[in-house]
């Protein structure tokens, strides 16, 4: 049987940059590995990211219904495990719902062809003040996770569980964190990583997809420098007008290709070799119309 790992977080916690340095691990034990870009957007500029990765890599995009999407994901995993695959990686949107992949993986033919080895929830150690549908997401993102991978810290600080602990008791999910079920990502030792396995905890169920307000939009060509994005990104972080902006993502040109990956807290804007024109706005009960207007100038 195939394994199969799941690497899920927060919009903007670092889920990529986990997974290209698991993925490389792998790979040097002699895995042959896919990973899997499982987004809901129409646009998945996360494989331009991984585009490096000496590994196959597979994508379901959006641009459909939810259950045109689950539909996708079935087939793929089951095109997937006819290629002599020993471990496949899912990586999907930072607003996923875990229970599309148990679902999925306990159908009678896939629970045939896959085994369910390890599932990570990336989680920025500056997490605070989310939104009810957010917490809710990160919920179902963080209960099932075998480890939790902290990112973004700095200066060795301590995540303090308080928080999380608390979103958990929230949604009457009876899992508590402990120190444990942490791994900082500053500090992963890969061997650890290999049997962290996976939970499944009851919580709440409160919102189905189509309940969840989370959009996301791109714009494409925009010829926006470095200087103007950041106005913009100003201007959506800062303006209820726009809706509630969780994460700014993608690429533009500006002396060459730059990884665009903004959220409220954390900017990273980075070099990259490859790209394409294209920014994707994340956020709950974006403004599509006001957004577009930005980016035109207007």
């Amino acid at each position: 049987m195939v394994k199969i790992d799941l690497i899920t977080g927060f919009l903007g916690a670092g889920k990529t940059t986990f997974l290209t340095k698991y993925a490389k691990y792998l790979i040097s034990l002699g895995e042959k590995v896919c990973i899997l870009e499982n987004d809901f957007g129409a646009i998945n500029v996360d494989m331009m990211l991984i585009s490096d990765l000496d590994c196959d890599r597979e994508m379901i995009a959006g641009g459909c219904d939810y259950d045109c999407h689950l539909r996708r994901f079935r087939t793929k995993l089951i095109s997937m495990a006819m290629r002599g695959y020993t471990r496949v990686i899912v990586e999907p949107s930072g607003v996923y719902d875990t229970d599309e992949f148990f679902d999925t993986l306990y159908d009678d033919t896939l629970s045939s062809l896959y085994e369910i080895g390890n599932i990570f929830c990336v989680y920025d150690i500056n997490t605070k003040n989310l939104s009810y549908e957010s917490r809710y997401i990160l919920v179902s993102e963080a209960s099932c996770a075998g480890k939790l991978i902290v990112s973004k810290r700095r200066n060795k600080e301590l995540l303090d569980l308080k928080y999380l602990n608390s979103i958990m008791k929230e949604f009457n999910c009876i899992r508590v964190f402990k120190n444990d079920d942490i791994i900082y990502e500053d500090e992963m030792n890969y061997e650890d990583l290999l049997d962290s396995k996976y939970h499944q905890f009851d919580y709440i169920k409160v919102l189905s997809h189509d309940d969840v307000s989370f959009d996301s939009f791109y714009y494409l060509n925009n010829k926006k420098s470095l200087d103007e994005l950041l106005i913009i990104k100003d201007k959506l972080f800062n303006n209820s007008e726009y809706g509630n902006v969780s994460r700014i993502k993608g690429f533009i040109y500006d002396n060459g290709w730059k990884r665009i990956n903004i959220t409220h807290d954390d900017i990273d804007i980075s070099d990259n070799i490859d790209g394409q024109d294209v920014i994707i706005v994340i956020g709950e009960n974006l403004k599509n119309d006001k957004i577009e207007l930005l980016f035109n100038g207007e």
